[in-house]
């Protein structure tokens, strides 16, 4: 029985009642429609992208008797280049480095082509900022590009102070919605052609760390290269395809692309193309080279993480009679330990595999070579990890010459003497944590 002050519900009181609750359910449920449909759409977003950028890896199976020196016009076909004879080469270390290459600036006629990933604002970015500046106040044409993200730091007055000197600077794919798919993409090339008959190409940033000898944790060792002949023309081209990206500028003319003579009889070639769809022209360089290697391979990077394609190709070197060699920065001389960890996690195969592998404890050894066979080199931007191969914009040199491959050696050797030899019974006891570590860094090997 229901008391006498209510009234006894009847059926249409109940079908409004369930239809109002149903109606609040419903509302309810929209802020996790709109939630799902919005994490389906980023999703398949994400998946258009990966699909359009990404690049299919070449599979490891050159093989030749051939010598490498003969084989440098087929490294220069497959990385979309062409062998240039005549060159001159000069192996510049450390901060002696920007000592040169500033005095070169200064001695600039016409032109100054200024290309690099990371700058840091600091005593040597604005002792290069007030050279180019100097330049450009002297009627010179000075341009600069700068990666938006590495050189986010170089400071909004040193920028400022080299635009209203007369600099055109431009920075690569700055955040907007117009560069939403290629964020990731960076410009990690450095590069300098002077009056389009000079050029600098190698390691080294614009940053306090460059500076000095690399004699204590606070200074980097680098390597980078003077060039003279013919290539200049090259470099010249691999800085003109991203200023013309990001500015729809050519340039032409004899300040820029003069008539070159042979400077010297070293043979150069560069691989810095990435076509879409394919291997971009440094992972095809790199891993070729590993294959047609008889004697021995050397390498100096700083981020050194092979995948495992390569570490097949450097087991197959060893069992070919190859002295391979890798020397990087430890932990503790990284400027990343997360990259040095996830190096490590495929350490074991690369030592099961006969792979000698040297870490150096007191600072950043930042260079990126590699010689092979004791006849050819690589020297450029380009780190040792998919990052590089795969999404970075990059330069190598493939250099044919017995005296620069020697020098480089030398260095190689001046720091080895200094580096803790990883042995593999020592290394399989590493603890836990150091292991946990190692695996977790290497998922994001990609990104690093």
């Amino acid at each position: 029985m229901y008391g006498h002050d209510k009234a006894r519900p009847g059926a249409a009181d109940w079908g409004n009642y369930r239809t109002a609750e149903n109606l609040k359910l419903e509302l309810m449920n929209i802020p996790s429609i709109v939630f799902l449909t919005v994490l389906g759409v980023c999703v398949l977003l994400v998946l258009v992208i990966w699909s359009i950028r990404r690049h299919v890896n070449p599979k490891l199976r050159v093989e030749s008797e051939t010598s490498i020196k003969d084989l440098v016009p087929s490294l220069a076909g497959l990385t979309l280049s062409t062998p240039v004879h005549g060159n001159s080469v000069e192996v510049l270390e450390n901060g002696a480095f920007f000592d040169l290459l500033i005095e070169r600036i200064g001695a600039a006629r016409h032109t100054v082509h200024f290309e690099t990933f990371l700058w840091k604002d600091g005593v040597l970015g604005r002792r290069v900022a007030q050279a180019l500046c100097a330049q450009a106040r002297a009627g010179k044409t000075v341009r600069v590009m700068l990666d938006a993200t590495g050189s986010k730091k170089v400071g909004k007055e040193v920028v400022q102070q080299m635009r209203d000197a007369g600099c055109r600077v431009e920075f690569f794919h700055k955040r907007s919605i117009y560069t939403i798919g290629i964020l990731n993409d960076r410009d990690h090339r450095k590069i300098v052609v002077i009056d389009g008959r000079e050029a600098f190409v190698g390691g080294h940033c614009v940053v306090d760390e460059w500076l000095g000898n690399a004699e204590d944790g606070k200074h980097y060792a680098d390597i980078s290269v003077r060039l003279h002949g013919p290539i200049v023309h090259t470099i010249q081209a691999a800085f003109s395809e991203n200023w013309v990206g990001e500015t729809g500028n050519l340039f032409v003319g004899d300040d820029v692309f003069p008539r070159l003579e042979p400077a010297g009889d070293v043979l150069i070639h560069a691989a810095y193309a990435k076509p879409e769809s394919s291997a971009p022209a440094v992972k095809i360089l790199h891993h070729s080279v590993i294959c047609l290697a008889r004697k021995k391979i050397w390498i100096q990077n700083p981020y050194f993480i092979p995948e495992i394609d390569a570490i097949k190709a450097f087991a197959a070197a060893v069992e070919r009679g190859v002295d391979v060699r890798v020397m990087m920065p430890s932990t503790s001389g990284s400027d990343n330990p997360m990259v040095q960890h996830a190096g490590h996690r495929n350490f074991e195969l690369l030592l099961k595999s006969g792979v000698r592998l040297f870490e150096y404890p007191h600072t950043l050894l930042h260079q990126k070579v590699m010689t092979v066979d004791g006849i050819w080199s690589a020297v450029g931007s380009t780190n040792f990890d998919d990052r590089s191969f795969d999404t970075n914009d990059e330069i190598t040199l493939g250099i044919c010459d017995a005296g620069v491959a020697e020098k480089l050696d030398a260095i190689f050797e001046k720091y080895v003497a200094r580096c803790n030899e990883i042995k593999l019974e020592e290394w399989q006891k590493r603890g836990l944590w150091h292991k946990l570590k190692d695996n977790a860094f290497y998922l994001l090997n990609e990104v690093l």
